[in-house]
């Protein structure tokens, strides 16, 4: 009748499921989530060398903690690049940095003999002796007439691509906001999966297919902070605001899958009247599956693209899509129909 038997083995299958969540809450709870400045407050530089080799992460922190900045993090991005974290700071501050690191990295202008313009002033003669004649020259550009000291002003080593200044409040606000907007989407899903369902209460009720939603969306999310926490412990990776909206995004992909199959499975319930609860589940996934893991494939062709040969700046936000869409296809299949089958138990074991 069906190929594929998940009920059957549905022990095995919520075993690696809580196996993998009790490993992402360990891991939150001693590495916990590095949180960017969307969240803490601070100033964020992204940088690039332009034509030079990519100086060390030492050398870069050196001239901004000659300038009295301190609690810096600095992290490479791309070939030539780097991210640099900081407190907040000035408008001003953010200037002098700019000009300290073009003035360490940016080579002397050489100025050709045809493009000099010398000019003689403040000629103090002392007597007789040309000796005592002093001559003070400074070198002119001959196209912008601005004098040139020790760097070259026409081209810049170091190029700034972005920069953002949060304070310390807004951070807290935003993270208040993104724990309730993921608040208020749990509980919308469950509103909406419990009415969608509200006239199948046999032989499990309608508000349980919502129940059963959410637990396959906790066990998508918590994963998946898992695996970034362990990320921002080791390669410093670190949640911002796009990662909330990558988070937001997987909860809806999620559902949408769990929805298919749980709408499957109300059709057979009025259709197949001679299977078994277990029997019409597996029945239900077997007629889905091909379609969740086609659109799931599909799906991972172009986020891959994109993570491959998309900006640094989105690559750790597809990364948290890509996640998203793995183990919101395995938790729609495997844990969601499954938990139905325990409340089924659960209810008639009583």
């Amino acid at each position: 009748m069906y190929k594929l038997k998940v009920i059957g083995k549905n022990k095995i299958w919520l075993t690696i499921s809580s196996l993998l969540v009790i490993a992402s809450i360990i891991s939150l709870s001693i590495f916990g989530l590095n949180l960017g400045i969307d969240f803490t407050g601070g100033s964020m530089m992204n940088i690039e060398f332009k034509d030079i080799t990519k100086p060390n992460i030492d050398e870069v922190r050196e001239i901004i903690n000659s300038l009295e900045i301190e609690q810096i993090k600095i992290q490479p991005i791309g070939e030539n690049g780097y991210i640099i974290r900081m407190p907040a700071i000035s408008e001003e501050k953010h200037q002098e940095i700019l000009s300290a690191l073009n003035k360490k990295f940016t080579p002397p202008k050489e100025v050709n003999e045809d493009e000099k313009n010398i000019e003689n002033k403040n000629i103090e003669i002392a007597g007789d002796n040309i000796e005592d004649v002093k001559i003070e020259t400074k070198v002119i550009n001959p196209h912008t007439s601005e004098k040139v000291e020790g760097i070259n002003q026409d081209i810049k080593m170091v190029e700034e691509k972005k920069f953002d200044a949060i304070g310390p409040v807004i951070g807290q606000e935003l993270k208040e906001k993104s724990l309730w907007a993921i608040l208020i989407v749990l509980i919308a899903i469950v509103l909406y999966i419990a009415y969608t369902f509200r006239k199948v209460s046999k032989p499990v009720e309608s508000w349980k297919y919502g129940l059963s939603a959410i637990i396959a969306l906790f066990h998508d999310v918590i994963i998946i902070l898992g695996i970034f926490s362990v990320l921002g412990y080791t390669l410093n990776i670190e949640i911002d605001s796009f990662f909330i909206t990558a988070l937001l995004t997987i909860l809806g992909y999620s559902v949408n899958d769990t929805i298919v199959t749980f709408d499957r499975i109300r059709e057979n319930l009025h259709k197949r009247t001679d299977l078994t609860f277990k029997d019409l589940l597996n029945l239900s996934i077997n007629e889905t599956i091909t379609r969740s893991l086609n659109t799931s494939f599909t799906t991972l062709i172009v986020l891959a693209s994109v993570f491959i040969f998309g900006g640094d700046s989105i690559r750790f936000f597809i990364l948290a899509l890509i996640l998203g869409v793995i183990f919101g296809t395995y938790s729609s299949i495997f844990v969601a129909s499954p938990a139905l089958m325990f409340w089924y138990r659960l209810k008639y074991k009583r």
